[in-house]
C-alpha cells in the first residue's frame, strides 16, 4: 500500500511534469493525498484528468460567481484554486453552481479545505451524488464507488449554517450536571473513590 506522503510526492510532481507551476502542484499534491487519506479515489481521477489534459481544452474561470456556466467543462484544479481564495466573499451567496465540470472529483478537496477556512459544513453535490465535507475533517457521500467521474452536469455548493444538534433544555441539564465538578465532595463519595485503581500489593 503506498503511504500518503508518497501519494502527495508523486501526485505534485506528476501535475509539474505536466505544466502546471511548482506552487499548484503542491495544492494538487495536498489534495489528492486528502481524498485517498478519506478513501476517495483522487489518484484514478486525477491520473484520468492528465490522460486528457493536454488533448482537449478546458475553461479556466478565474472569478467564482454565484452561477457558472461554459460550454467548454471547467478545469476543475483551476476552478478550485480560485473558490478557495475566494471563499469568504462566496460563502455570503449561501450556495454556488456550476455547470459542466470535468472531473469534479477533483474540486472536492477544495471545498473541504475551504469548509476548515469558513467554520462551516459544506454540502457539494454533483448531479445525484453527494458529499458532506466536515471542516475538513472527514467527508460523508452516499457515492461510494470506487469509480472514475469524468464529468459532471451540474454542481451545487452549499454553505450551511452552523446549528446545535441537541434542544435546549439537554444542554441545561447536561449542564447543571457539570456544576456538580465544582461541590466538594461528600465523605461516603470521597470513601467511593479513594484507591480507585490502585492494586493492594499486601
Amino acid at each position: 500500500m503506498r503511504s500518503l506522503s508518497e501519494i502527495e510526492t508523486t501526485s505534485k510532481r506528476a501535475s509539474k511534469a505536466l505544466g502546471f507551476s511548482w506552487g499548484i502542484a503542491e495544492e494538487i499534491g495536498k489534495n489528492i493525498k486528502l481524498l485517498e487519506m478519506f478513501n476517495i479515489p483522487g489518484v484514478r481521477n486525477l491520473n484520468e484528468y492528465f490522460k486528457v489534459y493536454k488533448k482537449k481544452q478546458f475553461q479556466n474561470i478565474s472569478l467564482i460567481l454565484k452561477s457558472n456556466i461554459s460550454k467548454i467543462s471547467y478545469c476543475p484544479i483551476i476552478a478550485g484554486l480560485n473558490f478557495l481564495d475566494q471563499v469568504r466573499t462566496l460563502e455570503q451567496t449561501k450556495q454556488v453552481y456550476f455547470e459542466n465540470m470535468a472531473f469534479p472529483i477533483l474540486f472536492i478537496p477544495f471545498s473541504s479545505r475551504a469548509s476548515e477556512i469558513i467554520g462551516k459544513r459544506i454540502l457539494f453535490k454533483v448531479d445525484e451524488k453527494e458529499f458532506l465535507l466536515n471542516f475538513n475533517q472527514s467527508i460523508y457521500s452516499n457515492y461510494l464507488i470506487n469509480s472514475i467521474l469524468e464529468k459532471g452536469n451540474k454542481i451545487e455548493v452549499c454553505f450551511l449554517e452552523n446549528v446545535n444538534s441537541f434542544n435546549e433544555n439537554e444542554w441545561n441539564e447536561l449542564y447543571k450536571l457539570s456544576e456538580d465538578t465544582f461541590v466538594e465532595e461528600s465523605e461516603e463519595l470521597k470513601e467511593k473513590t479513594a484507591g480507585a485503581g490502585l492494586t493492594d500489593n499486601d
